[in-house]
């Protein structure tokens, strides 16, 4: 492809990281390099007080995790079909609406990828989730009106959307050989998403693939909600979660909870919340357990917990052995520890959620399970291991193949692309 011939864009706006493909002379998709040699972009923002100015990426979060001041947002994708998304917040170059910030990153992401393949892309195919929210058509319209409003604002002039796990659908069908039915697993930061899609190579140049999607099915349960689970069981307790009072009653617990959850983080530093915060001494039997809430909100640590909550859900994931996760920047010697049958216990239930909507999304498409020539496994969490296991014991008879965890979504948006 000549640099600056028109191109067709597929961008994958994660929760959690972010990705974009384009098909090249070939017919085949690549990933854009988005930091430097990396495919995969956090979907993280952070506004600089120091210099007013704006960064992205792994970028932003080196900076905020290093202690430069200023105002860091990730998860932005969660806010989309919320009441909180036209609201706008505070940052170091005044009050910006949480919508403008998301226009802001897909900005970032088109410049990225027009330094990199010149001009401008004549189509943009964005991926969403199977639900943008859970059991409400009417939000979920909402959310992607939002996202298309934003992605014009970014420059984008032609927007089209196309449902996730069909595109990964679309990534692997490249490397089958023969028609094959797929159960298309895609587990990111926000969602658990499901498609059962008939594949093969006599399939790929249809225009209209309606017929081979026989299901599709998703649940609002995903990375993010592991990551608040393990910090709630293993993290919050240490400061006062679940913790008796004098009085015989626990400490209130919603401040626990968004501590836990990275999108409502920044809500805890205002100095309403830092005064109502102090008040909950009275609360407490042991009050070191408030000594290192009080000092997690001045110091504003939060979102440096959430990351290490999160490095060490992966670690245990890797490993059978114990995760150490250091908490001495709370207070010296402070700690607990993670491993894989922890990780387990602590998932069961929101894995089971997870589960059921799998089976429900292969119920409908009117398949057994046995009948499933494959599991395809694609997005960052679908690598959790108790989560692989829980697949294996819901489909025993059923392979798992992994795919482009990080990128196959965007090379099948981008494929989905030259359909349109």
């Amino acid at each position: 492809m000549p640099r600056g011939a028109p191109y067709t864009l597929g961008i994958d706006f994660g929760t959690s990281n972010s990705a974009i493909a384009t098909v090249g002379p070939d017919g085949r998709a690549a990933l854009v390099p988005l930091e430097g040699t990396e495919t995969s972009l956090p979907s993280a923002v952070f506004f600089n007080a120091e210099d007013r100015t704006i960064h992205f990426g792994r970028d932003a979060i080196s900076l905020y995790l290093t202690g430069v001041e200023g105002r860091l947002m990730r998860s932005l994708k969660s806010l989309l079909g919320s009441n909180l998304l036209k609201e706008k917040t505070h940052t170091p170059g005044g009050l910006v609406s949480f919508q403008d910030i998301i226009s802001r990153f897909l900005l970032e992401l088109g410049d990225r990828a027009r330094a990199h393949l010149g001009g401008e892309p004549g189509r943009v195919v964005i991926g969403r989730p199977v639900h943008f929210v859970d059991d409400d058509p009417a939000r979920d319209r909402q959310a992607q009106g939002a996202m298309l409003k934003a992605a014009q604002a970014a420059g984008f002039a032609q927007v089209s959307f196309q449902l996730e796990p069909i595109a990964a659908a679309f990534d692997y069908e490249r490397r089958v050989e023969r028609e094959t039915l797929v159960l298309v697993t895609d587990i990111g930061g926000g969602t658990s998403d499901f498609t059962v899609v008939r594949l093969g190579p006599q399939r790929v140049e249809r225009v209209d693939r309606a017929d081979d999607i026989l299901a599709t099915g998703g649940v609002h349960i995903a990375g993010t909600d592991y990551d608040r689970k393990l910090s709630l069981e293993q993290v919050m307790p240490l400061l006062g979660l679940r913790h008796i009072g004098p009085e015989g009653r626990e400490v209130p617990a919603p401040i626990f909870f968004d501590l836990a959850t990275w999108h409502m983080i920044n809500w805890l530093y205002t100095p309403r919340t830092l005064q109502q915060a102090m008040e909950l001494r009275r609360n407490y039997s042991d009050t070191r357990l408030h000594d290192r809430l009080l000092t997690v909100l001045q110091r504003r640590l939060g979102h440096r917990i959430a990351s290490d909550v999160e490095l060490a859900k992966i670690r245990s994931s890797a490993n059978d052995g114990a995760t150490a996760l250091s908490l001495a920047y709370i207070e010296p010697g402070l700690a607990t520890q993670l491993d894989a049958a922890a990780v387990t216990r602590h998932l069961h239930d929101l894995l089971r959620q997870v589960m059921d909507c799998a089976q429900e999304c292969v119920r409908r498409s009117g398949l057994g399970a046995g009948k499933l020539d494959v599991i395809y496994l694609t997005g960052g969490s679908s690598a959790l291991v108790p989560f692989r296991d829980a697949l294996r014991r819901t489909f025993p008879a059923t392979p798992l193949v992994e795919g482009d965890l990080f990128g196959g979504v965007a090379s099948g948006l981008a494929y989905a692309g030259l359909r349109a």
